[in-house]
């Protein structure tokens, strides 16, 4: 059988398989076809029914956010003159994710060859962040880009000091920032240039506990140009920063991240940081390295001199870990 026997026509929200000499007891499946976000796939299965299925190809988009369908599914008689049409009422909202998410089992079925007609009259995605699911084509699409855009221009207007009318002062060097952006991120900055401080006054905010470097990637995260390496290398420095002008996300970013590479080098400082900033996560995790895994007794030396110097607190608490460790 030739290759356009698999292949489906598509238009923007409509794809039609036709399928030839398709005997009494046989199954095909359709090559892969683009509608919206997603590949999809149509089958169909003849036995004592006609089985139609429809349903997005297996990916990662597919998997976090699967499509929620709308559509008009028919089977079109190529074969008799008057074009014999049997339609399946129409789907909403469906969330399709695997192949038995939609199977139409057709019992009156005609012979010969026929058309699968599918016109997808919607597709949606939920949000991560929860809320109703929201339409690729009437806001997905303008919503993504308008806020692509959006971000571009605020990462221009600190890299290229576009109107900049704030001073912010770090160890070792100066960058120019916008008071309305750090007032809308930071409640302690909003509070800063509200009041006659002397932030506002100066139009300049000192921040003496971070290096240039440090802090251009605190306002790049800040003005929404987030950069991979630059957070990995500052993620300290940033922790600090998200505590001190109470930025919840980038706190929590950093916890995030601090709680994924955790080893023996480094696992008595992230217990230190995790205690000081209340990191509950991170804590957990440098604790169960360190007595579920044993690894305790492998930085013995390290750990008498952290013993030396850690919060009392800190320090009950690790024993207190130790003895229910053993007592299991």
């Amino acid at each position: 059988m030739n290759d356009s026997a698999y292949r489906v026509e598509t238009a923007p929200r409509l794809a039609q398989w036709r399928v030839d000499a398709f005997s009494s007891s046989s199954y095909r499946k359709s090559d892969p076809f683009r509608i919206g976000l997603w590949n999809w796939h149509l089958t169909v299965e003849r036995n004592k029914h006609l089985l139609v299925k429809l349903y997005p190809e297996v990916s990662n988009l597919t998997r976090e956010q699967p499509p929620i369908a709308s559509f008009v599914i028919k089977l079109v008689s190529t074969s008799s003159p008057n074009r014999k049409t049997i339609v399946h009422p129409v789907i909403f909202d469906k969330q399709l994710k695997s192949n038995d998410d939609f199977v139409w089992a057709v019992e009156n079925f005609f012979s010969g060859r026929f058309i699968v007609d599918v016109e997808f009259l919607d597709l949606k995605i939920a949000s991560p962040s929860g809320g109703e699911p929201s339409s690729i084509w009437n806001s997905y699409n303008i919503e993504k880009q308008s806020a692509a855009t959006a971000l571009t221009c605020f990462s221009r207007m600190l890299s290229e000091g576009i109107h900049t009318d704030i001073i912010i002062n770090a160890t070792d060097g100066s960058i120019g920032a916008h008071r309305a952006v750090l007032a809308t991120r930071s409640p302690v900055f909003q509070s800063m240039f509200s009041h006659n401080l002397k932030e506002k006054e100066l139009s300049a905010v000192n921040i003496s506990d971070m290096s240039f470097e440090a802090c251009q990637a605190f306002l790049n995260y800040i003005y929404g140009d987030f950069k991979a390496d630059e957070f990995l290398t500052h993620r300290l420095a940033l922790l600090r920063a998200a505590d001190k002008y109470d930025i919840s996300d980038l706190k929590e970013a950093c916890h995030e991240s601090l709680s994924e590479d955790i080893d023996t080098k480094n696992v008595l400082e992230r217990l230190q940081t995790a205690h000081l900033y209340r990191l509950p996560r991170l804590k957990s995790s440098c604790m169960r390295y360190l007595v579920s895994f044993s690894k305790i007794y492998e930085i013995h030396d390290d750990f008498n001199a952290f013993l030396q110097t850690a919060d009392r607190e800190l320090i009950a608490e690790i024993f207190q870990e130790v003895l229910a460790a053993w007592k299991t």
